[in-house]
């Protein structure tokens, strides 16, 4: 019983998440530092989970390079998929973060005004 008010908790903070629609009509309509801190959250969000898919794929790619079966080209094309996006979804994962961090900032400077 005491694990499920773990998970309580755990669920009621749960970043939110948006449609691409959803998303662009509050960035449009962002005001308050509060609204842009939702969209921070968004972004750190999303970081978050462009990081477990690069990590996914680097282990995808060390399943594939440990494959006995797996050979010549076709293990090439697995591991071209596999460096190629865990790299994109870094990059990805660096790029959200930015777009958090000047949320924040737009937040603060919101707040001061």
């Amino acid at each position: 019983m005491h694990s499920r008010a773990r998970d309580t908790s755990a669920q009621q903070t749960k970043p939110e998440h948006f449609s691409k629609r959803q998303l662009n009509t509050l960035i449009a309509a962002a005001r308050t530092p509060a609204e842009h801190q939702r969209i921070a959250q968004y972004y750190q969000a999303k970081a978050q989970d462009y990081l477990a898919q690069a990590k996914e794929h680097e282990q995808m790619l060390a399943a594939y390079n440990a494959s006995p079966s797996i050979g010549g080209k076709s293990r090439g094309a697995f591991v071209d998929h596999c460096k190629s996006y865990s790299q994109y979804s870094k990059d990805m994962a660096v790029k959200s973060q930015e777009l958090a961090q000047l949320h924040e900032q737009i937040a603060r400077d919101v707040e001061q005004k």
